[in-house]
């Protein structure tokens, strides 16, 4: 029994304790939840392992007969004309279950997500079985946006730059003809005649189903309340002439973000904004921004960005708020420079700033495009359409000065601390087409994003192949 015995020499009071770092599985496991710092960890490293695992054409049909897209497409392969801008918009509705897409062309098309990654698995070759489409309609005029109504998942509402209206669909109905025509107020020029407002993004607010948003290409925001009627209840302008290309709702669902042609990013707050009796009147059915933030001299702010670049106003082609931090309003310019602007206390915190695609002699049409990126769910990771080549960025807009687009990251620091490069970095996937939108599913992060050639690739971790694990393993 003395080999069991405590020896003074060894006694907890003469030892020396050694303090380990918790085990992360531990505190996952004791606190009931990811801390966010690990999740962004984990969804960094999943999508570093990201690529294209399926390719889905838009070679379908319409009562037996190619599609407009389908005739477009074919005739772009056989003409030197420049491709359009093929899916246009593109987004999972609130549980990723559907994916609706629009084309320039005039397709709205819905897909069972589940039927497309397990299509993906059969093989690149296999056609898609158009049978399985929930909704697939060709319209005369095309589209650039189409968003889910959060309040009602069966409802798409649709707009376009070429017309004036807000298009809503019901995917439960076996119609092609929208459920719902929202109109804007029409107004005449000096001469008469009627002035053009071709509406370039929609939102709904996610407290009910009621209220939509829609800026046009003059400059103004109009807001329809349902039950009133298809005619805007208000409109929100901005102190100068500048075309909104997008739009974004807080979570608070009261206050609005536009970003436009000029590089501004204007705010407007419901509740009213510059006046307290802004919203009370129907007389003046047009209110001013509570505030109109310029990215140029906030870009200027940057010592390292501007040493390196002239920084001139540039066109915003998206905003999107961070849904796992709301105070993160990422923003896309047209020269492919992303970045994302705190809210809270107005300023650029997070850059990217792509090599441009005339550096290495290409002349591509993809500069042209309007690119919608997307966020990954639960993490600060943003994914964009490139410019100059034809595959996405992986963007890591982590709040820390961790992440390397970060205005104060320290890359000599940061490698002096040892950490692993791998979770917070960037990274280029390559793929088959040129991409002109993201969308990201909400549940597990994969991506669908959409092409100038009106395709749909799938962006995910490879399949593996249990049959031929076991055969290796055998050999």
């Amino acid at each position: 029994m003395e080999k069991y015995l405590v020896s003074p020499e060894s006694s907890p009071e003469n030892s020396k304790t050694t303090v380990r770092r918790p085990w992360k599985r531990s505190l996952i496991e004791l606190n009931g939840r990811l801390e966010s710092a690990y999740r962004h960890e984990l969804y960094t490293l999943v999508a570093h392992s990201y690529s294209e695992i399926g390719k889905f054409s838009h070679l379908y049909h319409v009562n037996d007969e190619p599609c407009r897209t389908h005739m477009v497409e074919i005739h772009h392969q056989h003409s030197s004309t420049p491709p359009m801008r093929g899916v246009a918009g593109i987004e999972f509705d609130n549980q990723g279950i559907y994916i609706v897409s629009v084309t320039e062309s005039g397709c709205l098309t819905v897909h069972d997500f589940e039927t497309l990654y397990c299509q993906s698995k059969v093989g690149p070759g296999s056609a898609e079985d158009e049978t399985k489409h929930v909704v697939h309609s060709s319209f005369r005029l095309g589209f650039d946006v189409a968003r889910w109504n959060p309040s009602n998942q069966n409802e798409v509402a649709c707009t376009s730059r070429k017309h004036d209206k807000v298009l809503i669909f019901d995917i439960s109905y076996m119609s092609p003809k929208p459920t719902e025509e929202l109109q804007t107020r029409q107004k005449l020029s000096i001469i008469g005649r009627k002035i053009l407002r071709g509406l370039s993004d929609v939102a709904i607010s996610t407290d009910d189903d009621s209220r939509i948003f829609s800026p046009d290409t003059l400059g103004m925001v109009h807001v329809w309340d349902r039950r009133a009627g298809v005619s805007p209840c208000i409109e929100l302008s901005t102190d100068r002439y500048d075309s909104i290309k997008s739009i974004q709702i807080y979570v608070d669902n009261q206050t609005i973000f536009g970003a436009g042609k000029e590089g501004i990013i204007h705010i407007w707050d419901l509740r009213g904004g510059r006046s307290s009796s802004a919203f009370q009147s129907r007389k003046d059915m047009s209110h001013l921004p509570l505030a109109s933030l310029h990215l140029a001299p906030m870009l200027q702010k940057i010592p390292s960005l501007k040493a390196q670049s002239e920084i001139v106003p540039k066109e915003i082609h998206s905003i999107d708020v961070n849904p796992s931090s709301p105070h993160q309003l990422a923003f896309h310019l047209d020269d492919g420079w992303s970045g994302v602007l705190d809210i809270y206390k107005s300023e650029v915190t997070h850059v990217h700033c792509p090599p441009p695609a005339w550096l290495d002699g290409s002349n591509s049409s993809a500069d042209l495009i309007l690119r919608k990126p997307s966020w990954l769910p639960a993490s600060s990771i943003y994914v964009v359409g490139s410019m100059s080549e034809k595959g996405i960025h992986v963007l890591d807009f982590h709040p820390s000065s961790r992440s390397p687009c970060h205005v104060d990251y320290d890359e000599d620091s940061q490698r002096n601390e040892k950490r692993d490069k791998c979770n917070h970095s960037n990274k280029f996937v390559s793929l088959s087409e040129t991409v002109t939108g993201c969308a990201a599913h909400p549940l597990n992060g994969m991506i669908v994003a959409g092409t100038q050639n009106s395709s749909l690739l799938l962006i995910a971790q490879r399949h593996c192949s249990s049959t031929s694990e076991t055969v290796e393993g055998e050999l």
